[in-house]
């Protein structure tokens, strides 16, 4: 046979597995027994070759056919017992196939943790160790009692261990190989101490040396070990608060250095895991600059980092929750370039490793914080396909864990962060119902959480653009409820903060986003508000602002809408200010952009209301055929809605597309139920008084408007989830990812986009 013994072991146990590979393979027998004979026959010089398994075994515990070829050819088979082994299905099958080609009593155990036979937790021999062969059945049914070397402190101890194995292996009594060993260590002491003598003078010298060059090179290490660690933590949190990305770039990057020359084989899980760590903070940074590919290739190598660890330790709770916020940055990074059906797959796979984790440790915040995550993504993965009460029902559970997991620490802003955003989330949901009070109480409810947070961190940029986000978002909807003064001084809040943010950092895609973004709705709020002035300003400040980003990402779909809606509302002025012409070539550009978008995702309703608001107004500066076309595409892409109809949005599409097609039944109809929602739009109520239509808005106090049917209340919890569908993705949600090395968690965000 080719292999003098085979070692089986978890590979959990691979320093142990090394250390006795090497011991084995080093050992040579003493001369006065070479030559001899023992139990097993002719004694040979050394124990080499040892085979020993360097890879991970395929899955399912099935052995490959080089494993099964090398047990085959191996006179022997050792087995490392530990409590790891003991539950390894790897080692077991390896056990059995063994004894199935009847070497059965050539298996030797040798113990490095755990207790034997102790049937627990503590057990460390496997099954198929303790358990022999029937002849009949060929399976493990009669009860064995193997003997081992036993290598644990206070046992046989490494050295007796090894003999007794050694022993094992070439057939001799133990007793034999102790003398013989006893004599060779006699033997080569005075050799050595004659040695020694002749050059300690010489040695001596070198020796001193030895130990200077020695601490210098410990000192070294422990210097940029202590450095690494220091840039990838607080060097890393304290430039995430100030927004410096491109110096965080330079840092991450220079970590990635020094892991890069390390090596890649043989190194402890520790540095594994500090170096999956560095390149989910060169993602997050990547992600944060726009450069979504760049960043899915860091997300990739992380992944296959932490995948072989989690697996291997399937018990370990902190390598499952670092493997599934890989998973889920990497399903983020599929959401940002347009690939639903990846990102939901993602999510899912994410879900499934944090489902296990929970077993083991279900009253873990961490655990309980990422399944608040959950909860939000696969909501917004319903969402953007129109699933809206679908999507409800994994917010309202997402508020209800959210609470639980806020009560716990009220002084962890992620988790106070993750309240504001449950909120923010049923809030939108309420708007989609066409309940405009609900859904301005939810969206103040999240502005108090992050107002809250700023107060006590204002020097924390993550947070003041968490609060920014919060106060835009409510500004616009108390425009939809005509409340436009207070609408205008939190857009006004929410703009001057972008700036503040892009000046601190003008490499920050996001905050460039930001800034374009709100300063369209700041536009649109002034319009209405009767400054067109203002509105004209902001609506050029806009555009300045979103034309390096549309230049360095054309394929970018959520910056390519932001550039669309500014040339609506820049139309919308245009017309306002007499000039037709110029209005209809900008309408015509901002849908060469929706247009494709809207085919690609007719149920999103950010897509869908930024579509029809252009083509509406569109409408209104063209005659004839063309008019009516708009208004009639306009009409069936609101009514192919699957859900949610009652959205006042919508509805005040809807009326504005009856209008020009004269259906001015339907348009009372649809006016009336929008009247009753809370919305209201002067230029709205302008068009409809030109039609000559009269809408009565009810009283103040006849409070909202009743759910959809077969909806429950939107704080209700329902008792079931829909799992997220896959489709093309919306474009309407931005993401600030937290830079925590520990506990990185990745949640699609709050709704803050524009809506006309």
């Amino acid at each position: 046979m080719h292999y003098r013994a085979f070692i089986s072991y978890s590979h959990a146990d691979a320093r142990w597995a090394a250390w006795l590979h090497r011991r084995l393979e080093s050992y040579r027998l003493p001369s006065r027994l070479r030559g001899g004979s023992g139990a097993h026959g002719p004694l040979p010089e050394r124990m080499a070759p040892v085979f020993r398994d360097r890879d991970d075994l395929p899955s399912a515990g099935h052995l490959g056919p080089q494993i099964e070829s090398a047990l085959a050819d191996s006179e022997a088979l050792v087995v490392l017992c530990s409590p790891d082994a003991a539950r390894s299905p790897y080692v077991d099958a390896e056990i059995l196939a063994f004894k199935r080609l009847g070497r059965g009593d050539r298996i030797y155990a040798f113990i490095v943790g755990g207790e034997p036979n102790a049937g627990d937790a503590r057990e460390c021999f496997p099954h198929a160790l303790r358990h022999d062969l029937d002849p009949a059945t060929g399976t493990l049914d009669l009860v064995a009692n193997p003997v081992a070397a036993d290598a644990r402190s206070g046992k046989d101890g490494r050295s007796l261990a090894l003999l007794k194995l050694l022993a094992g292996l070439f057939g001799l009594p133990l007793d034999t190989l102790r003398q013989r060993e006893a004599q060779r260590r006699h033997r080569r002491m005075a050799a050595v101490t004659g040695l020694a003598v002749l050059v300690m003078l010489v040695t001596s010298v070198l020796a001193v040396q030895a130990v200077i060059a020695r601490k210098a090179a410990e000192r070294r290490q422990k210097q940029a070990e202590a450095l690494v660690d220091f840039m990838l933590g607080d060097l890393n949190d304290k430039l995430s608060e100030v927004g410096r990305l491109d110096i965080l770039s330079k840092v991450n990057d220079k970590a990635m250095d020094y892991f890069a020359s390390l090596p890649r084989t043989d190194v402890t899980a520790e540095a594994l895991e500090q170096r999956a760590k560095a390149l989910v903070k060169i993602g997050v940074v990547r992600s944060e600059q726009g450069d979504y590919a760049g960043a899915m290739k860091s997300y990739r190598a992380a992944s296959e980092l932490s995948g072989p660890m989690a697996r291997a330790m399937p018990r370990d709770v902190a390598r499952q929750l670092a493997h599934a916020d890989v998973l889920s940055y990497i399903a983020l990074m599929h959401w940002y370039q347009g690939d639903l059906a990846n990102a939901g797959r993602g999510f899912d796979e994410a879900a499934r490793v944090l489902s296990a984790a929970q077993r083991l440790a279900p009253d873990d915040p961490q655990l309980l914080y990422q399944a608040v995550t959950n909860e939000n993504n696969n909501g917004h993965v319903l969402e953007s396909l129109g699933r809206i009460d679908d999507a409800t029902a994994h917010y309202d559970r997402m508020l209800v864990l959210a609470r639980r997991l806020a009560a716990r620490d009220p002084a962890n802003s992620e988790w106070q962060n993750m309240l504001g955003l449950a909120h923010n989330n049923l809030a939108k949901m309420a708007l989609h119902r066409g309940d405009l009070r609900a859904a301005i109480a939810g969206y103040r409810e999240d502005l108090a959480v992050k107002a809250r947070l700023v107060t006590r961190d204002p020097r924390n940029n993550a947070q003041r653009r968490f609060l920014l986000i919060a106060r835009a978002t409510l500004g616009r909807t108390l425009a939809l409820a005509g409340q436009f003064a207070d609408a205008a001084t939190l857009q006004a809040q929410a703009l001057a903060e972008a700036r503040k943010l892009l000046a601190m950092e003008p490499s920050s895609s996001e905050f460039r986003e930001d800034l374009g973004l709100y300063a369209i709705q700041s536009a649109r709020v002034a319009r209405l508000a009767g400054d067109a002035k203002a509105a004209a300003r902001l609506v050029d400040e806009a555009r300045a602002t979103l034309a390096p980003l549309l230049a360095a990402g054309q394929d970018q779909p959520a910056w390519q809408r932001d550039h669309a809606e500014a040339l609506t509302e820049q139309a919308v002025q245009a017309a306002a200010l007499g000039d037709a012409s110029m209005a209809a070539g900008l309408l015509d550009d901002a849908l060469a952009i929706l247009d494709p978008q809207l085919a690609a995702s007719p149920q999103d309703r950010g897509t869908v209301l930024s579509t029809l608001d252009a083509r509406l107004h569109l409408a209104t500066l063209v005659d004839g055929e063309r008019r009516m076309a708009l208004a009639r595409d306009a009409l069936a892409a609101i009514e192919a809605q699957r859900d949610s109809r009652g959205d006042p949005r919508l509805l005040a599409l809807q009326v504005r597309a009856q209008l020009l097609l004269r259906r001015l039944g339907d348009a009372t109809a649809s006016a009336t139920a929008l009247a009753a929602s809370g919305y209201r739009d002067p230029a709205l109520a302008a068009d409809l008084a030109r039609a000559g239509l009269r809408v009565r808005a009810p009283s103040a106090d006849a409070g909202p408007p009743a759910p959809s049917p077969g909806r429950a209340d939107a704080r209700s919890t329902p008792s079931s989830a829909t799992p997220p569908a896959t489709h093309r993705p919306p474009t309407n949600f931005r993401h600030r990812l937290p830079l925590n090395p520990v506990a990185i968690t990745t949640a699609i965000p709050q709704h803050h986009r524009s809506a006309p």
